[in-house]
């Protein structure tokens, strides 16, 4: 195998990565909140990439830009979901862990159903944009440019999350992930912390989907297979960790290219999966977990 090859293997597993990581980043926000794991987060994704799809057709404005709007748009039915649905499962007192885990996958057959029936089971791209098909060439090695863009967007979107930790609202929602019952104490409202707190997971699930519809095509099953990798890259970088969700993002995007260009493409989760076992074995918390 020649450098370019390697160099252009290593890249693409990196770009591929950085949306893992965005993807598993609101997972890990929401369970590193409230201890649910929300199993409708694929759905999410397809949501936001069908939001995406369809403003860009009905608008003609460039994806790049629609992000904002799609993050916004996730950050509501984030919040809109806490209000209707979570914030009633955690007021249960009986089975609290398995009413939460029926709501959230009813949540997800749900909104897959209503995608199949509001939009169909075609596959949907878009097709013009202008970074749409476009690579940038250098010593043999090809990047394409909507995945670059993708890549760097994620990195953006990580360092917003970042800053939000050091705000005032950050501040409490450490406090409330710490101790949910000494905020009350302090005057801080825990129910509109959480409804924030699912506002923010899905927003950056938002960005991850808007950035990914540009390159990746859109159906109603599509999140399925990104909610899977979420889930191990959350496993894997450690639960409730940000910093672990990055890292664990770029590494099961670098092996699953490697996988893919050792064996055969089909088996390239099978290398995330092993990688992910091992570090269960070694290291069952994750990475950068603390549980």
């Amino acid at each position: 195998m020649s450098l370019a090859a390697v160099v252009q293997m290593l890249l693409s597993g990196l770009l591929m990565g950085l949306i893992y990581a965005l993807v598993a980043a609101g997972l890990s926000l929401i369970f590193g909140l409230m201890d649910v794991v929300n199993f409708a987060h694929g759905e999410l994704l397809m949501l936001a990439m069908y939001a995406t799809f369809f403003l860009w057709r009905g608008t003609g404005i460039e994806p790049l830009l629609l992000v904002p709007v799609v993050a916004i748009l996730l950050f509501g039915v984030g919040m809109v979901i806490y209000r209707t649905l979570i914030a009633r499962a955690l007021g249960v007192r009986a089975n609290r862990g398995m009413v939460q885990i029926f709501i959230t996958f009813g949540l997800a057959i749900f909104l897959q159903g209503a995608a199949q029936f509001a939009f169909g089971g075609d596959f949907r791209s878009i097709g013009h944009s202008l970074l749409a098909n476009r690579t940038v060439a250098f010593a043999g090695v090809y990047l394409p440019l909507p995945q670059a863009a993708a890549g760097v967007v994620c990195l953006l979107a990580f360092a917003a999350l970042l800053l939000i930790a050091r705000t005032e609202f950050g501040r409490a929602l450490e406090a409330t992930r710490e101790d949910r019952e000494a905020v009350a104490l302090l005057g801080i409202d825990r129910d509109r912390i959480f409804a924030l707190g699912w506002g923010l997971g899905a927003a950056s699930v938002g960005v991850a989907g808007a950035m990914l519809a540009g390159f990746y095509y859109t159906s109603p099953d599509v999140g399925a297979n990104f909610a899977l990798i979420a889930y191990v890259t959350v496993a894997l970088g450690g639960f409730g960790s940000l910093a672990g969700a990055l890292l664990a993002g770029v590494l099961i995007g670098e092996v699953e290219a490697v996988t893919a260009q050792l064996f055969d493409p089909s088996l390239k989760q099978v290398g995330v999966l092993g990688v992910y076992l091992l570090v269960l074995l070694v290291r069952p918390r994750g990475l950068f977990g603390t549980l």
